[in-house]
Formats: C-alpha cells, structure tokens, sequence
C-alpha cells in the first residue's frame, strides 16, 4: 500500500511624556511586526491559477492522531510505473509557516506532469501560533513543518517503484516559508520523525526555490538555520526573487555568500524580477515567466525534453540573471 508599573514614585510629566513616547516607539515595532507577518502569510498563501488547474490524486503520507498529512500527486498521461520510472518533484507551500494550503502549488506540479515528469504538492502541519509550554526557549516553532517534509520526502522515495519515478532525481522546492522547508529538510541531518522508515534519505537531486525565506533569526535555533546546514554539496537549484523582496535583502544575502565562499555559486541559479516585492511569482504573469526558467533548468539537468510548453506572456517582463538579462521570450 502507498504507503508578547510605575515604581510607585511620582512622575514629572516629562517623564510621563517620555514613557508615552517610548510606548509608541514599542507599539509601532510591534505593528510593524504583525503587519510583515500577515503580509507574509497572505502573499505566500495568494492562489494564483490553482482554479486552472485540475486536481491530483490525494495520498496520505503520514497520519498524527486523527490528522492525515496528504500529499497530492499529479501524473504524466498514460504514466505506467511499470515501463517507466521518471524525474519527481515535491513542492511545499508558503504561509508564513503558520499557514498557506498546498494548492500553492497545484498549477506548477500539473504543468510538469504534462511534460511528463510526477510532480507533488504537500500538505505540512503548521507552525504554532505562540510556543507550546513544552518547547525549550531556543527551539524555533518551525520545527514541526520541516519534521512532516522529511517524513513526506521519505514517503515518496519508500513508494518510488508504485508511483514510477526515479528516487534519484527528486527535485524539491517550495515559496517562501516553504523554499526554507524544503531546503532544512533535505539539509538537516536532525528533526527526524522516529516513525518514519529512515532508511530512505531526505537528500534530492535539485531545488526549486521561489523566495525562500532565510533570516537572521533562525541562528537562533541550529535546527532550522539552513547557513548552519549548507554545504559544497548542495545539489543544483534555481531561486526566484523580486528586486524589492526583503527576503533577498535580509535572507539570502548571508546564504549567497556562504554559496560563494564554497565555490559552488555556479550550481545555483539566481532569477530576479525587477521591482517585484515578494510572493511575485504568484501571479501573471510571472507564474509562467518562472515557470519556464524552472523548465529550462531542469532540461539543462537532463530531467526534461523538449522546449517549455507554456506560451510565453507578451508584455515583455523578464528575469534578471547576475550581471545579464535572461531573455524569456527566446
């Protein structure tokens, strides 16, 4: 079977005026706090051409009490897993870790399935809104989504040979909270769930990154700091920013250059969209515009024949690569 008072003394006003002052200084760090995180959470969770695209087959990878953890899975026409064992995908949405649906991704893993790979799209168990009381300080509340991607990913390669792809050319990604997801599980040697059959490795053979969001704030925790992680053997990627997403100022910055003093900066392929904020990709028509860079790279790997499918969109965008313009109208 597939398996967040006074010391009693009296106070001069201007000390109660410099106390007011203070405390809206605080309240306005901590609305800009929560208005980031719900723009986080709405962008990476906007579903954008999930409504095109049909659904896949529902498998349950893993089941917690009385939650099933589902993946869904979408397969070439005519895909015989007896005659065939092709290239896989697993992809993980975004939401802030906190929230997002894995119909994120429902319309990039049905267009590669038309190109003939098997391409899933993950439903994790989601962040805690506030630490439990049994978590260590120090522990990040991520945790939990990175233990359900490994135990996803092991799903997959344990049901390779009933689902007809090759377990070694798995390619996983994922936007936003979901890039780092996939990037600590397949990285992170720790937060194994002891139920899984760990005989089957979280390691892939390349990435699909769209924003991944990197921070400082993970070094906190080594468990979910992909620097901490990252090393001369990480396999090929490609990652998709906007020019004004925060994530690339502040994230991958460090992670670009700890890429660079590896001397592996050729393997990874930056994409960057001029003027775009995060969660870009989300919409047209840069969902194809990545889409077909994403082809592009995974033809140049051998995993895919032929040139993209996709119709270009004609209103002339396109993605940034280092010092050059990518042409995507070619």
């Amino acid at each position: 079977m597939l398996n967040n008072p006074l010391n009693g003394t009296a106070c001069r006003r201007p000390l109660v005026a410099d106390v007011s002052k203070k405390n809206r200084s605080i309240m306005k760090q901590i609305s800009l706090i929560i208005i980031s995180i719900f723009a986080l959470s709405s962008l990476d969770a906007e579903q954008v051409n999930s409504a095109d695209a049909p659904e896949g087959k529902v498998h349950i990878y893993k089941q917690e009490d009385d939650t099933a953890r589902e993946m869904e899975i979408f397969f070439p026409k005519d895909h015989d897993p007896a005659t065939k064992a092709v290239p896989g995908i697993i992809m993980f949405h975004g939401g802030g870790w906190g929230g997002g649906h894995r119909k994120q991704f429902r319309y990039l893993c049905h267009y590669f399935s038309t190109r003939g790979l098997v391409a899933a799209t993950v439903t994790y168990k989601l962040a805690p809104k506030a630490r439990t009381e049994e978590a260590k300080s120090t522990e990040s509340r991520k945790r939990v989504c990175i233990t359900d991607a490994k135990s996803a990913i092991r799903w997959y390669k344990q049901n390779a040979e009933e689902l007809g792809i090759d377990p070694r050319k798995i390619v996983a990604g994922g936007g936003s909270a979901g890039g780092h997801i996939s990037l600590l599980a397949t990285t992170n040697p720790g937060l194994n769930d002891p139920r899984d059959v760990t005989k089957y490795d979280t390691t892939v053979a390349a990435y699909l990154l769209f924003n991944p969001a990197l921070g400082a704030a993970d070094a906190k925790d080594s468990e979910v700091d992909f620097l901490q992680h990252l090393k001369d053997d990480l396999p090929p990627a490609i990652v998709f920013f906007g020019s004004e997403d925060r994530w690339l100022k502040n994230g991958w910055k460090a992670a670009s250059a700890k890429i660079s003093s590896l001397n592996i900066a050729d393997s990874v392929d930056i994409r960057i969209a001029d003027g775009q904020g995060h969660g870009f990709f989300n919409k047209q028509p840069w969902t194809d515009i990545t889409l077909i860079e994403a082809d592009r790279f995974l033809k140049a790997l051998g995993y895919l024949e032929g040139d993209p499918t996709l119709a270009m969109p004609k209103t002339g965008e396109k993605l940034k690569d280092a010092n050059k313009t990518v042409d995507s109208t070619r």
